[in-house]
C-alpha cells in the first residue's frame, strides 16, 4: 500500500511538472518576430527556379502560413542574391534561382514579388527586402551569367576571391550602383524595409588576398591604412543607403544583420568576451557601432548563432554585449535554428537550446525581438515549433515602434461609414495615407483605457484607399468593437469604438 501511494504521488507530480512546462510565459505586447527566407541556391524558396509559378506561390504560402500560425510578424525575404534580382530591374538580370536561367524573362513571374509582398501584408506581417550587397557570383561558373550581369558589363568592378567574384567596395561607382538598386526597389515595391546581411568584405580565406590594392592606391586618403579605408567604404555604403531610403520613403526602415562578434576583447577592451576566429570589424571591415551612433540604422540583428554557453562565443555573453551598445537603433537577436540536431556543438542536441535563448533575450530590456535563420529550419523541427507556440508565441505581438517615427503622437483616424454584406463589414475612414494595418478588438460601449493583445480578434491590411474589410466571423456576436489603426511607422491611433448593430 505504501508503494502504491508513492507511485500515485509521483504520477501527480509528473502531471503538474508537465502542466507547468507547457504553461505560457508572459507574452510581450510588442516584439519583433522575424524569419529569413533564403533564396540563394534555393535554400528556403523557391524549391526550384524552373517550378511553375503556381507551385512557387503555393510553396511561399506554406512558409507564410507556418509562421503566421506561430504568430510571427516579419518576413525577411532575399530578393538579391549575387548581382541578380527577383523583380524587373534596370540594374540586374532576373535570378536563375527564380526563373531557372539567369536573365530569362518569365511573363508569369514578372509580378510575383508584388504578389508575395501583398500576401505577406494580408497576414498582418511586414515584408523586409533582403539584399546581399557585394557578392557578385555564387561560384566561378561565369558562363551561366546573363550578358546583362555586372560581371560582363563592368568587369572592372569585380574581384575574384576564393571561389566567388565580389564587387569591389572601394570603387565609388560600385557604391553608387548599390544605392541605385535600393532606390529602384523602394520606388517600385511596397516593401517595409531594406535589409543587408553580413557580407560586406568577404570572410577571410587563409593565404588568399583580396586584390583591391589598385583601388586603394587611387581612392585612399594619404596616411589612411588599408583597413581603415576599407571600413570607410562600407560606412559610405551604409550612410548613402540610409539617405536614399529616407529621401524616397522615410517610413521604410533600414536594417543590417552583421556577424555577431564586433571584436574580441583580446584585441580591444571594448569587444565582447569571446574568442571568435573572425570578427565583423577586423575581417569584414564593418563597424555597426558607428552606424548606430550616427543613426544610419533603424534596427540591427546581430547573428548570434552559437549556443548559450559555448566557450569561444557564448550566445549569452554576446547578447549581453549588444544590449549595452544599441543606442537609438532597435536591437533584435538573430538565432540559428538550422543548428538544431545538426551541429558539432552538442548543446544543439537539446531541443530547449533555442527556447533558452528566447527566454534570455526577453530578460534584456534593450532586446526587442528575434529573427530565425532560416525559414525551413523550424519547419523541419515540428516538436520545437509546437513548444515555442505553446510557451512563447501563444499570442500575436505588435512590432516595436520605428526609431525614425516623426514626432506628433498617435495618428488621427475617423470612421466615415459602415456597410455590411453577407460575410463582411466594410469600414470607410479618412487619413488613409498613413494607415497600413487595422487591429480589431472587442469593446464596451465606451472606449477602454487598454485593449490587451490577448483580446485581439484580427489584424488586417488596409489594401484599398479609405476602406477596410473585416470578415463577419471575426466579430460575430459582438455589439461593439474597437478599431486601432497602425501607420507605416508602427504608431497606433486612438481606439475608435463602433456600434455594430446600428
Amino acid at each position: 500500500m505504501h508503494m502504491v501511494r508513492i507511485l500515485l504521488f509521483l504520477s501527480i507530480l509528473r502531471f503538474f511538472i508537465s502542466c507547468n512546462t507547457l504553461k505560457p510565459i508572459p507574452q510581450p505586447k510588442t516584439e519583433f518576430r522575424g524569419f529569413w527566407v533564403a533564396t540563394v541556391v534555393n535554400i528556403d524558396w523557391p524549391k526550384n527556379g524552373r517550378d511553375l509559378v503556381a507551385k512557387q506561390k503555393s510553396d511561399f504560402l506554406e512558409i507564410l502560413d507556418f509562421y503566421q500560425e506561430l504568430n510571427f510578424n516579419t518576413a525577411i525575404v532575399q530578393i538579391r542574391t549575387a548581382g541578380d534580382a527577383f523583380y524587373s530591374s534596370e540594374y540586374a538580370p532576373w535570378s536563375r534561382f527564380l526563373t531557372g536561367e539567369e536573365g530569362r524573362v518569365n511573363v508569369q513571374k514578372k509580378d510575383l514579388l508584388d504578389w508575395m509582398i501583398d500576401q505577406t501584408h494580408q497576414r498582418g506581417m511586414e515584408f523586409h527586402a533582403w539584399l546581399n550587397p557585394y557578392r557578385a557570383t555564387f561560384d566561378l561558373k561565369t558562363s551561366i551569367l546573363s550578358p546583362t550581369h555586372d560581371f560582363h558589363l563592368h568587369p572592372e568592378w569585380m574581384v575574384k576571391y576564393g571561389k566567388k567574384y565580389y564587387y569591389d567596395p572601394g570603387q565609388p561607382e560600385v557604391r553608387k550602383r548599390m544605392v541605385q538598386v535600393i532606390d529602384e526597389i523602394v520606388s517600385n515595391l511596397d516593401v517595409d524595409a531594406i535589409h543587408f546581411d553580413d557580407y560586406f568584405y568577404p570572410y577571410r580565406i587563409k593565404d588568399e588576398v583580396f586584390q583591391d590594392s589598385l583601388s586603394f592606391t587611387y581612392y585612399g586618403i594619404p596616411g589612411q591604412s588599408l583597413e581603415d579605408w576599407r571600413r570607410s567604404n562600407i560606412d559610405s555604403l551604409i550612410q548613402n543607403s540610409h539617405d536614399a531610403i529616407k529621401t524616397k520613403k522615410p517610413w521604410v526602415q533600414f536594417g543590417v544583420s552583421p556577424f555577431g562578434v564586433w571584436k574580441n576583447n583580446t584585441t580591444d577592451p571594448r569587444g565582447s568576451e569571446t574568442r571568435a576566429g573572425q570578427t565583423t570589424y577586423e575581417d569584414l571591415y564593418a563597424d555597426p557601432l558607428l552606424w548606430i551612433e550616427n543613426n544610419w540604422l533603424d534596427y540591427i540583428i546581430p547573428q548570434v548563432y552559437w549556443s548559450m554557453d559555448l566557450p569561444v562565443a557564448s550566445h549569452r555573453k554576446i547578447v549581453e554585449w549588444w544590449a549595452e551598445k544599441v543606442g537609438n537603433s532597435n536591437l533584435y537577436i538573430g538565432n540559428g535554428p538550422y543548428k538544431i540536431k545538426n551541429n558539432s556543438d552538442k548543446a544543439w542536441e537539446d531541443e530547449k537550446e533555442l527556447p533558452r535563448q528566447i527566454t534570455f533575450a526577453r530578460t534584456k530590456e534593450a532586446v526587442e525581438g528575434n529573427a530565425f535563420f532560416s525559414a525551413k529550419s523550424l519547419i523541419q523541427q515540428p516538436d520545437v515549433a509546437t513548444y515555442l507556440k505553446k510557451k512563447y508565441y501563444k499570442r500575436a505581438a505588435l512590432l516595436p515602434a520605428s526609431p525614425s517615427s516623426p514626432d506628433g503622437g498617435p495618428i488621427h483616424i475617423e470612421i466615415t461609414g459602415i456597410e455590411k454584406s453577407a460575410d463582411t463589414v466594410y469600414f470607410s475612414f479618412d487619413n488613409s495615407e498613413s494607415a497600413q494595418f487595422v487591429m480589431v478588438y472587442p469593446s464596451r460601449k465606451r472606449k477602454q483605457a487598454d485593449y490587451p493583445i490577448k483580446k485581439l480578434k484580427v489584424k488586417l491590411p488596409i489594401s484599398k484607399k479609405n476602406r477596410v474589410a473585416v470578415p463577419s466571423d471575426k466579430i460575430k456576436g459582438l455589439k461593439h468593437i474597437a478599431l486601432i489603426f497602425i501607420d507605416r511607422y508602427r504608431r497606433e491611433s486612438e481606439p475608435i469604438v463602433v456600434h455594430l448593430n446600428r
